[in-house]
């Protein structure tokens, strides 16, 4: 128990999703509980036994907290205790294993007692807030041609049991990287060059066999070689993602977790579909006949398929000025949202980016100090693809994370610290005029200082529900179930290159500002990147590096 008369901790609250998980239509292996790796069960554990506390460091300086999974089912081995930062709500989960007997791999070899344990830190002798007596960091042992998947903690300095842990067979698992920061020492207060931090693979993408565990990796002076991290992440040894969502349960996936995007009052530019933009008069340009544009068809059927972004071939708005300014506005009445689905972590996650098309990005704004200066026409250009992801465990279909992609990167956030809106349904709030997504209203400057690109989210009066005119456009491990719209093949750029007079747009804007402060705001142009000066058209989401890899964060 934390000390009493304290303010709560976030992390004494456990997270729940503010509805049920859905009744899943049947299937194969999704949301069944376990997942078959080629000779090795796992299942997904999100019950804890608290072991010990920090009350000080980490995030917030609000410590973390160590557990070891509770209740795991008969048969199914832990593989090592579990932590995150004290400063958001319990919401985690780590993997328990059993061996296949039917497999190619016997009980006796897919998982093995370790042989011994090495002390990894103690908070002994350490003049440390701290709640549950003293903590002990183990890191098993494992025998030879094994590897140890995560550490056992304990309040006591004497050595764990062999029994309480197993280490698993080399050929299930693989080389993991650092993630988030769960927890670390204040280096000016603490001798300890002590940093924990979550584990991810890193082998990613829709191909990688490599399964997230849940466990952390501590980092106590030096940081180790990849080659030569004590901890691994597993290894899928099938090839048929038989965990994976049927067409149905991706239907029921939609409909539980599809989120409502949120558009700021002033917002000019909204989204509009795909078919929409063609109908009211896009134009396919050619590089040599840029006189003779050609409308596109509805379905996009003219439009050239495959090949590369060479630059032969892109997309702009109608000629004429009225209907110009009319389809730059977009039509959120017919907007759509289209799903990608696609396999993550060896096929034990599902990953659902979902694609919102906007005809047009509106101008910048830059924060000077005090100051609002608008940019004129820099930052607009004809086409804007934007996204969600959203991040589905196949042990039981629980949303998990949602990344919110923000102009080149973006932030994968834990389901326990976003907004909810009609059950599980994540919010989204579009930032004004550049479209990047947020997870709660406000200010986000892209610069350094008191200066830099706005990016503004509020919530107004116009939303999109991106559940409502969903489309499915891709789920390639399905086969042929999944029909591709003929843009999603489309490799060309979705709007022209635009090479703005930027000395001139520049100069009006630091006209109207103080004397004082002219020299900051130049020295902040110097120091924007040139895309934001020559803008063109992005390219669609299939030539997009998430569209078969990991999001960028």
């Amino acid at each position: 128990m934390f000390k009493k008369g304290s303010k709560p901790l976030p992390i004494e609250s456990i997270f729940k999703l503010p509805s049920s998980i859905p009744e899943f239509p049947p299937g194969d292996g999704f949301a069944t509980g376990t997942i078959d790796l080629g000779g090795l069960q796992v299942c997904q554990i999100s019950s804890f036994n608290k072991i010990w506390s920090a009350l000080e460091g980490g995030p917030n300086n609000q410590g973390s907290t160590f557990y070891e999974p509770s209740s795991i089912p008969d048969g199914f081995f832990m593989l090592g205790c579990y932590t995150q930062p004290n400063n958001r709500p319990l919401f985690g989960w780590i993997l328990a294993a059993k061996p296949n007997v039917n497999n190619c791999f016997s009980s006796q070899t897919s998982l093995a007692k370790p042989t011994d344990y090495s002390l990894i830190w103690t908070s002994e002798s350490r003049k440390l807030k701290q709640d549950g007596g003293n903590c002990y960091i183990w890191l098993p042992t494992p025998p030879q041609g094994y590897k140890a998947i995560g550490y056992v903690v304990t309040n006591s300095c004497d050595k764990p049991s062999v029994e309480k842990v197993r280490c698993v067979h080399s050929d299930f698992t693989d080389e993991i990287e650092l993630d988030r920061w769960i927890w670390g020492l204040d280096k000016k207060i603490f001798t300890d060059n002590l940093d924990i931090y979550e584990t991810r693979p890193k082998n990613r993408g829709v191909n990688a066999p490599s399964v997230l565990t849940g466990s952390f990796v501590v980092q106590n002076g030096d940081e180790l070689p990849s080659n030569m991290s004590p901890v691994y992440c597993l290894k899928n040894m099938e090839s048929n993602l038989v965990a994976m969502p049927n067409l149905s349960q991706i239907e029921s996936l939609i409909r539980a977790y599809s989120p409502r995007i949120h558009f700021h009052p002033d917002e000019q530019y909204f989204p509009s579909s795909v078919n929409w933009f063609f109908e009211n008069g896009a134009l396919l340009y050619e590089k040599g006949k840029e006189n003779e544009p050609s409308r596109i068809q509805p379905d996009g059927s003219n439009l050239p398929q495959g090949g590369c972004n060479d630059g032969s071939y892109w997309l702009d708005l109608p000629t004429d000025d009225s209907a110009k300014e009319r389809v730059k506005k977009g039509d959120l009445a017919h907007s759509c949202a289209y799903f990608q689905i696609k396999p993550m972590f060896g096929g034990t996650f599902t990953d659902i980016p979902l694609w919102v098309f906007y005809p047009f990005n509106g101008p910048a704004r830059v924060k000077v100090n005090i100051f609002t200066v608008p940019l004129g026409k820099i930052g607009e250009h004809v086409g804007d693809w934007e996204h969600l992801t959203l991040r589905v465990s196949n042990y039981n279909g629980e949303l998990k994370n949602v990344y919110f992609s923000e102009h080149s990167g973006g932030r994968l956030i834990d389901a326990s610290e976003i907004e909810f809106e009609n059950g599980n349904k994540p919010v989204a709030y579009a930032s004004l005029h550049g479209h990047a997504f947020y997870s709660k209203p406000g200010l986000v400057l892209q610069g350094s200082g008191l200066i830099g690109i706005r990016n503004d989210a509020k919530k107004g009066s116009m939303m999109m529900d991106t559940g409502v005119a969903a489309m499915v456009v891709a789920a390639e491990y399905l086969g042929p179930v999944v029909v591709e719209p003929l843009w999603l093949n489309y490799s060309r750029k979705w709007g022209p290159k635009i090479s703005y007079g930027f000395a001139n747009e520049i100069n009006k804007m630091r006209k109207v500002l103080p004397r004082v402060i002219r020299v900051a705001f130049d020295k902040f142009v110097r120091g924007l990147p040139g895309e934001v000066f020559g803008e063109e058209g992005p390219t669609g989401p299939k030539l997009k590096s998430n569209w078969s890899g990991d999001e960028k964060y």
